[in-house]
């Protein structure tokens, strides 16, 4: 009892690894999408200066050639937890390494080495971030965001290292005029340490701000994984013996159903002769045949939406209207009966031809979980449920394979039946006026 739990929760780990892996590969595919337009946009703007765009070609087949390795490892034996920081890791590196160490134009190597920051590069960091967050990992989001930072004043800090005079928007005064703004952040040595400790403190707040959405969103799917997962135990474990409308609604309940009195109609149908066939038959084939005729009876009752509440040896209980609302359950529990005598008629269960008597009933009824001891059941019960067993018995009496009571016909206008007279019913003072169908 106690290793349930841990079962289903080892089960919703497993499935919740396979969500971030799907994630992880659609991260992939989206940063390579990314590369693919930046690669076009390259080509378009830097068409003029053929040894720059190579350049860029490059290092986009780098990231790209990484990606795919990335993308080949998932969900194999090589993979591992630690994988995904690793690659991450490479992408701010590289990106860093290049901000670091590349000059903006190779024809104007005099070029003071802080203009690079007056480009549109920091930008890039935060495509790398939003890509991670395809992940569905937060925590790879959360790394992405500080590898970014230390990547991005890493590289500013290597630069600044051969700078004498290294300028910052603080060093502009308090009210400053426009040539006092314009000496300072105009000047070649401007490289705005300042802007860059703004810079990373804004990636590292939003690497946050995704990360507890994404924690958020993990949490919300790993409820609903728990959910669906005892669902489907719940499901299947109880539906093999309770009607699957009955599990659905007991999950609905938490476990419990709320007995209900309404309307219903009941179907009781026995299989004749059943006693002198499990002699002739034997046990285990008795079974067999017993198995693929309630195979079949349970199929159709539910195409008629009925449920069957009981398997009682040879006999079925079933129910149209509890607990499944169904405002034609009388006309239904008719076709019902007229398929399963077809049925019968015309099939073999087991090799074994079988004959089978209904008997049909509507009437008020009390239905929901009964049991003691811990264990439950769905039962229906009532004196409507009495008839209708009655009249499966009397079936013999008046040779025929089915007898259902007036309150019953009267739901079937359009059907043609055979009125049997008022016959005694045993508990009843009064005579039950019955129907049949033509045999």
């Amino acid at each position: 009892m106690n290793k349930t739990p841990l079962v289903i929760s080892r089960d919703v780990k497993e499935m919740f690894l396979r969500a971030e892996e799907t994630g992880l590969r659609l991260a992939i595919i989206g940063r390579t999408v990314a590369l693919v337009l930046l690669g076009i946009w390259l080509l378009g703007s830097r068409a003029d200066d053929p040894e720059r765009l190579t350049n860029y070609v490059i290092a986009l087949s780098v990231f790209a050639a990484l990606g795919l390795a990335q993308y080949s490892l998932i969900a194999t034996r090589f993979d591992r937890p630690w994988v995904k920081y690793v690659f991450v890791t490479l992408d701010i590196f590289i990106i860093s390494a290049l901000v670091a160490t590349q000059p903006i134009y190779k024809s104007a190597v005099d070029l003071p080495s802080m203009f690079i920051y007056r480009l549109s590069i920091f930008p890039f960091y935060f495509v790398v971030l939003g890509i991670t967050a395809l992940s569905f990992s937060s925590g790879l989001v959360l790394w992405a965001g500080l590898a970014g930072a230390i990547g991005w004043m890493g590289a500013f800090l290597y630069r600044a290292s051969g700078v004498e005079g290294l300028l910052s928007w603080s060093q502009i005064p308090p009210n400053p005029t426009a040539v006092e703004v314009m000496s300072i952040v105009l000047d070649p040595n401007y490289g705005g340490f300042s802007a860059r400790v703004q810079e990373i403190v804004l990636l590292t707040i939003v690497a946050l701000l995704i990360a507890v959405v994404m924690w958020r969103a993990r949490d919300t799917l790993k409820r609903q994984l728990e959910a669906e997962r005892d669902r489907a135990a719940i499901s299947g474990i109880f539906g093999r013996f309770v009607p699957q409308s009955v599990v659905d609604a007991m999950i609905a309940g938490n476990g419990t159903l709320d007995p209900v009195e309404r309307e219903a109609t009941v179907l009781f149908a026995d299989i004749a002769g059943f006693t002198k066939m499990t002699e002739r038959a034997g046990p285990a084939r008795t079974l067999e045949i017993l198995n693929a005729y309630f195979d079949e009876v349970t199929r159709i009752i539910g195409e008629h939406n009925g449920i069957v509440t009981q398997f009682h040896g040879d006999a079925v209980l079933a129910t149209f209207n509890v607990p499944v609302l169904d405002a034609e359950h009388a006309s239904n529990a008719f076709k019902a009966a007229q398929m399963m005598l077809a049925c019968v008629s015309d099939h073999e269960f087991a090799d074994e031809r079988i004959l089978i008597r209904i008997g049909i009933n509507t009437g008020p009824l009390v239905a929901g979980n009964v049991g003691g001891g811990g264990r439950q059941s769905y039962s229906v019960y009532g004196d409507t449920v009495n008839v209708a067993a009655r009249l499966e018995a009397l079936c013999k009496d008046h040779g025929t394979s089915l007898l259902l009571s007036s309150t019953t016909a009267k739901a079937l206008q359009y059907e043609k039946l055979v009125a049997k007279g008022d016959i005694a019913i045993r508990g009843h003072k009064e005579p039950v006026t019955v129907f049949s169908i033509q045999d």
